[in-house]
């Protein structure tokens, strides 16, 4: 079990260190650590026996280590005490007002930042333009008593990717700090990229035990498709193989007993249509003809569960915890607005707990009990076929009326909204408490076995 130890800095001595006197074979300690940096130092166990970290001035000056109120994981190894963890969280898009430094997520950063007591660790925010390579420190942002405060700290321990898309990802800079510190530093890298919704299925389908769950999903590749899966499944979605927000979602159907063809869909007013046509080809050229088709992609569509007729689709979060093990962490039910061709809250849909949504405790429960082991499986299937290290899923799971759980989505960087449901704040506390508790897992994996990280 990970314990937590208080920092006392004492001025007015020099070349000091008092370790916690719980901890044994501290004389052997002779190296002190914090981030990155590292310095020589003579340990020895608290003189009165408690179990706090005694640091001289000087050597909190040789660590660049901020002076806060913040109680430490430590670990040790090859004789080395290491304090923190040091949690670099990178994203991009700073502002030069103090108030909002990261523009309009400053709140979401704040939140973030504002678990670090009960989690145990030191999170801060940075981005490209604030490392200074020469001197290996970083001007980080911390959110302290209300308030942000730049200060800097040496290179972290484990950098949490939250760069807020694509984008900005592929520029260069960027792409060249993440070789740079995952190479030439070593430092654990979680929840890098976006997913491919049409790569998370490909991967997906690489395990047997996730075919179940997947839905008929392609790449568009011609008309014939759509047509064959119109027949097969009486309506079909097609997207933006890297869309978000529900942006760009189509819904396609076929009556049989009219020929006619419909699309439902979101205009670029926000205007939910119901458009009619009598060929698939019109209705493709009509809709479509300002879109890259071979970007889109083309899913079955499902006879979902309805509230008053409308949509229901759950979205579920995951995350990894202190001991790298996934957790739900939250689920809630989210049901389309009139006419709307999907549940997000931008367009109309509302957001409901479990409770709400059932008034039957059985049917909560396992509704609860399917969406939670689909979930859990799920992540651990795309934490094995994806590339990098991954700590967090948000997944847009349904459940037929015949009871069975599909998988529409998975997002790398899942959206927040869900939470401002009163009923999931909770549930908010928690999903950001994991993100940096898990951390101090790949922090503690970097230190005593590397090689687990950097195979």
């Amino acid at each position: 079990m990970r314990k937590k130890y208080p920092i006392e800095i004492i001025t007015h001595s020099k070349q000091l260190v008092f370790v916690p006197a719980d901890l044994t074979h501290t004389r052997e300690i002779n190296k002190i650590a914090f981030g990155n940096k590292v310095v020589d130092v003579a340990c020895a166990p608290h003189p009165k026996g408690r179990n706090v970290i005694v640091l001289s001035d000087d050597v909190k000056k040789e660590l660049s280590m901020p002076e806060l109120s913040t109680s430490l994981h430590i670990f040790i190894d090859q004789h080395t005490l290491f304090i923190g963890p040091l949690i670099g969280i990178l994203t991009s898009g700073f502002t030069p007002y103090p108030l909002r430094p990261i523009g309009e997520r400053s709140m979401f950063f704040a939140k973030l930042l504002s678990v670090n007591k009960s989690v145990g660790a030191l999170p801060f925010v940075f981005g490209e333009e604030h490392i200074d390579w020469d001197q290996g420190l970083i001007q980080g942002y911390f959110f302290i008593d209300g308030s942000w405060t730049k200060i800097k700290v040496p290179f972290p321990n484990v950098v949490y990717d939250r760069l807020p898309n694509r984008r900005t990802e592929r520029k260069f800079e960027l792409r060249s700090l993440k070789s740079r510190m995952q190479t030439d530093y070593l430092i654990p890298w979680y929840n890098p990229g976006f997913f491919s919704k049409l790569d998370v299925f490909e991967r997906l389908q690489q395990d047997e035990r996730a075919s179940e769950y997947l839905p008929e999903t392609h790449q568009f590749s011609s008309f014939s498709v759509i047509e064959r899966m119109l027949s097969n499944y009486g309506n079909v979605y097609v997207k933006p193989a890297n869309g978000s927000l529900g942006l760009g979602i189509h819904q396609i159907l076929f009556d049989k007993h009219n020929g006619y063809y419909y699309c439902r869909y979101r205009d670029q007013e926000g205007i939910n249509k119901l458009t009619r046509f009598e060929t698939l080809e019109k209705l493709m050229k009509k809709i479509f003809h300002k879109r890259n088709l071979s970007q889109m992609i083309v899913q079955q569509g499902i006879s979902l569960l309805r509230s008053e007729k409308r949509l229901i689709d759950f979205r579920v979060h995951t995350n990894k915890d202190e001991y790298g093990q996934w957790q739900v962490a939250a689920i809630a039910a989210k049901i389309a607005g009139q006419g709307s061709v999907t549940t997000h809250v931008n367009n109309g849909g509302v957001v409901k707990s479990l409770d709400e949504l059932f008034e039957d405790r059985t049917e909560q429960e396992l509704c609860e009990k399917k969406l939670s082991e689909a979930s859990l499986l799920l992540s651990s299937i795309l934490e094995k076929n994806m590339e990098g290290i991954i700590g967090e899923i948000g997944f847009d799971l349904g459940i037929d009326k015949s009871g069975k759980v599909w998988l529409f989505e998975a997002n790398s960087k899942p959206g927040r909204s869900i939470f401002k449901h009163p009923k999931l704040r909770n549930f908010d506390l928690l999903t950001r408490k994991l993100s940096l508790s898990f951390g101090i897992f790949l922090a503690e994996k970097a230190i005593t076995a590397p090689e687990d990280i950097f195979k």
